[in-house]
C-alpha cells in the first residue's frame, strides 16, 4: 500500500458560484461533474466542490459546532478490497472510523476515517475514474 492524496473536497455554500469562480481562475471543469458536485483537474489532484452540509453528512460528521472545517481529503484506490485494507490500516494506526466502507449512491465504494487530529479522509474506489500506473486519478476532460 502506498499513500496518495487524490482528491481535496471543499464543502461550499453555493456550488454554482464556486464552480464559476474556479473556472474563472482558469481551472478546467471535468465532464464528470454533476448537478451536486463539480470535479476540477488541479494538476494531478482532483479538486472537488460539494455542498457543505451534504459533505458533512457524507463524512458522518456534524456540519456545525464540531469544528468541521468544510474540507475532506480523499485517497482513491483500485478496488473495493483496497478501500477495506486502507481503512483497516488507518484505524489500526490510530484513526477513528467515521463511516464503515460500503456501496455509495454514486456507484462506487467508500468509507471515512478521521486522522489523529480529526481531519476526515475518504478512501474510495470509483469505477468511473481510472488510475494511472502510479495511482494518479485520470480525470476525464
Amino acid at each position: 500500500m502506498r499513500g496518495r492524496l487524490t482528491v481535496v473536497t471543499l464543502g461550499v455554500g453555493d456550488l454554482k458560484r464556486s464552480t464559476a469562480f474556479y473556472a474563472g481562475l482558469g481551472f478546467s471543469i471535468s465532464s464528470e461533474s454533476q448537478d451536486a458536485v463539480t470535479f476540477i483537474d488541479a494538476g494531478g489532484v482532483v479538486l472537488s466542490l460539494f455542498g457543505r452540509v451534504a459533505l458533512a453528512e457524507d463524512a458522518h460528521v456534524p456540519a456545525e459546532g464540531s469544528g468541521f472545517g468544510g474540507i475532506t481529503l480523499a485517497w482513491n484506490v483500485g478496488s473495493t478490497a483496497e478501500v477495506d485494507t486502507v481503512i483497516a490500516a488507518a484505524v489500526e494506526g490510530g484513526a477513528r472510523l467515521l463511516k464503515q466502507p460500503g456501496e455509495t449512491f454514486w456507484g462506487g465504494y467508500s468509507g471515512y476515517f478521521a486522522d489523529p487530529d480529526g481531519y476526515p479522509w475518504e478512501v474510495a474506489h470509483n469505477p468511473f475514474w481510472p488510475l494511472d500506473a502510479d495511482g494518479t486519478v485520470a480525470l476525464p476532460a
